[in-house]
Parts: structure tokens; sequence; C-alpha cells
């Protein structure tokens, strides 16, 4: 990729340099634009479509978008939606949403009241909300890797630092101990933010881990933000919730989102809630410079957020069924290291190959059976410290069972291949 540093405003045969006052040297992006990442997730989309062109079926793994069909109420409340001016939403959500998200936490058993709660554009604006509320320019947040990869971005455009505590494959990516999370403690740490069940491990934290977090915050003063995205999401015990925590009742932040759990990605509904007023005022705020969510997809997730049951409980039960088939498929595969996620709808598996990145790059670009092959998403991309995940890759459980099957048995026949050439 071009560097960022220095750019040439003016079109090749344009104007020449210096007419019309528009200067062709020094102009430079912000230092905020240089470390922007692009997404590890989506880098060789672009290869996997060339692919396609020359008749190649690619099957993805690389993404979380759930293939499922979004709930036809969603589309019924745009048809029936009567207002004959598309207004500007109040900057904190449409009454109606504030009410749903309200209620749908009470579902779960979590009490917030409507002052407590800041409709988002999705979940990545109240991530980044909260972050610009708790922390200053090159402030830091401890984040667990792997996480979710645009954590890195929006820390970027939060001007903060992320500050790692590694996990491991060996015990299915949980939680180390509390002495190991205060090492990565210092005077410019102002939260931990963590994912549960996670993305991308698909790992779900016991109330005793997610106790050390409390613990450690408690006494280092540090804000806990808590993304509780995949929260239906949960296989063999139910995940916990920060909001179960009173002793942590100020300095806990509670972000959500509709995408994944009533596929509706694309709706980009989420939502911050805290009972810390001081943050949900600094969210208010935040929300009235960008003035609103968009009001139509509001009102058609309000329905689902007051009754979520009947459109969360086919959609789980069908990813249990895929979680336990990637699990059983990939005991077949020599060589490869996994763990059974408990959770969400990830694996993070090892692979034995030197750079998983070459590896998924070589796959998609070169390899086929049967014209198939498979999309990864290569594991180093969800984390920040050099050199850590190379040899890893996350599966997304998009596809049917019996496609992942398909993908799992390609997966091991181009690992044969790829040894043969890479010994």
């Amino acid at each position: 990729m071009a560097a960022l540093d220095e750019i040439d405003l003016v079109p090749k045969g344009c104007l020449p340099a210096g007419q019309a006052g528009i200067p062709t040297r020094n102009i430079r992006l912000s230092q905020r634009a240089r470390e922007m990442q692009a997404s590890p997730i989506r880098k060789l989309a672009a290869l996997a479509e060339a692919r396609k062109k020359s008749g190649v079926h690619v099957y993805h793994l690389n993404i979380g978008q759930p293939d499922l069909p979004t709930p036809h109420d969603v589309f019924d409340a745009f048809r029936r939606f009567e207002q004959t001016t598309l207004a500007y939403a109040p900057s904190n959500g449409m009454p109606v949403a504030v009410s749903a998200w309200m209620n749908y936490f009470q579902h779960h058993g979590i009490a917030f009241d409507e002052r407590e709660l800041i409709v988002t554009a999705g979940g990545s604006e109240a991530i980044i909300f909260a972050m610009c509320a708790v922390c200053d320019s090159n402030d830091e947040v401890i984040v667990f890797e792997p996480f979710y990869t645009n954590y890195n971005g929006f820390a970027t455009i939060a001007d903060i630092q992320l500050r790692t505590v590694p996990l491991s494959i060996s015990n299915g990516f949980h939680l180390p101990s509390e002495e190991e999370i205060e090492s990565q403690i210092t005077d410019r740490t102002r939260a931990i933010l963590f994912c549960n069940p996670s993305n991308p491990t698909g790992t779900i934290y016991s109330r005793e881990e997610i106790q050390r977090l409390v613990n450690v915050a408690k006494r280092h003063d540090l804000f806990l933000l808590s993304d509780e995205v995949y929260r239906e999401f949960a296989y063999e015990s139910k995940a916990i919730s920060i909001a179960e925590f009173p002793e942590v009742r100020e300095q806990s932040i509670l972000l959500d989102s509709t995408s994944k759990r009533f596929n509706v990605c694309g709706a980009r509904v989420g939502v911050l809630a805290s009972h810390n007023q001081d943050v949900v005022q600094t969210a208010l705020r935040f929300g009235m410079a960008r003035l609103s969510v968009a009001t139509l997809e509001q009102v058609a997730v309000a329905p689902l957020l007051n009754n979520p049951e009947p459109y969360t409980g086919p959609l789980v039960e069908e990813f249990h069924r895929r979680r336990d088939a990637v699990y059983e498929g990939l005991k077949s595969i020599p060589g490869v290291t996994f763990y059974k996620p408990e959770g969400a709808f990830y694996i993070v598996i090892g692979l034995p190959v030197k750079d998983s990145d070459h590896f998924a790059r070589w796959m998609v670009e070169k390899f086929e059976y049967q014209r198939e092959t498979v999309l990864l998403a290569p594991a180093n991309g969800f984390y920040a410290t050099p050199g850590r995940g190379l040899n890893e890759a996350r599966l997304a459980f998009m596809l049917n069972v019996p496609d992942l099957q398909k993908s799992l048995a390609i997966i091991q026949r181009a690992l044969d291949s790829y040894q043969k050439l890479t010994p």
C-alpha cells in the first residue's frame, strides 16, 4: 500500500502545481489517518471475489455476518411507517427504542431505567463513545488478545492506546490471574475492555473470571467496558453480565447491539448502558454531536427487543449445531490445535503452518478441490503484539452444517498440499 505521509491533491493532467492556490507539497494526513488499519477480516475478500469469477466456489468462514434470514417483522415495520416526514430522532434514541432496550435488559434480569441508556449506531459507536468518555488522549485501555480487531480502529479514532494481556489457545483463551492483569496497569490506564462471549475466540468467561476483573477495577479505580453483543450465544452455561456485580455499579459500562442476535447487522442499532450518570450524559453529548441514529431502523428493531426469545431462540439453536459440527470436524484434521468454544459463533484454531496469512492467501488464490475452496481470517489481525497469532486462524460459523463439513474437508486437503509445497 502506498504511504499516506504525503499526498498530491492535484490529479495528474490537471492544474500545474501552485495554481489556484492548491499546494502540492507538505500536505499530510493526520497521524490518526496514518495509523488506521484496514480490516484484517476483509483484506482477502477481493481475492475471493476474483476466484469466484474464475468459476471456483468459495466458502466464507472469514466474517461474522449471519447468513440466516432477517425477521420479516423488521421489513413489515418499514412498510407500516406512516409519518409524512422522516425526521431526526432524539439524540439519546427514539422513545420506542429506548423503552425496548430497557425491556430487553429486564428480560435478561438486568435493570436499567431509560435515563441510563443511549441508543447508538451499532455496538461500534457505543464502544467509541465509552472510550472517549473515560479516556483522554494517549490514555490506555487494557484488552485481552486475541480481541475483536476493530477495537484497534476504535482506539485510533479515540486517540488512546490498547494495552494487551495475552491469552492462550491451550486453555481456550480464558482469563489469566489478577496479578497478570495488574502487571499491565500503568498510570495511564483508565479501563478494561472485554467481550463476553468473546469474538474472536467463542470463550465465555465464568463468574469467577469476571470477578477477577471486578477486583482489579476496584483496586485501581478503573472503568469496566463490557461488550455483550453475543449474550444469547451461550451453549453450555449462561453468559455473565457485568451488570450482575453491584460493587462496580458506577464503574461499569455495558455495550450492546441488535446486530447478531436478531440478524440485523445492517440496521446499526446498539446501546450504551450505565448507572454512572456522568458517563451517560457524556455519551448523550457525543450523540448530540452526531445528531441521531437512523429513525426507521430504531422503530423496526423495537418489537424484537421487546420480545427477544422467539427471534433469538431458533438462531442460537442453529449456531449451537454449527459449533458442534465444527468441533467434531476439527478432530479429523491432523496437526490442528483447537478447543470447544462455549459461545458466540467463532473459534480460533492453531494450524500446522508458520504463516496463516500466507496459507489463507494461497488457499483462496491457488488451491481448489472439486472447484471449491475456503476463505479464512488469519488470526494475527486479532492481536496487537507483533509476532502473535501467526499460525492461527479464526473460523466463523456462517454456513449451514453440510457446508461447514465440506469446508473443513477442504481445509484438511489444503493443509496436506500446502505442507508438501512448504515443508
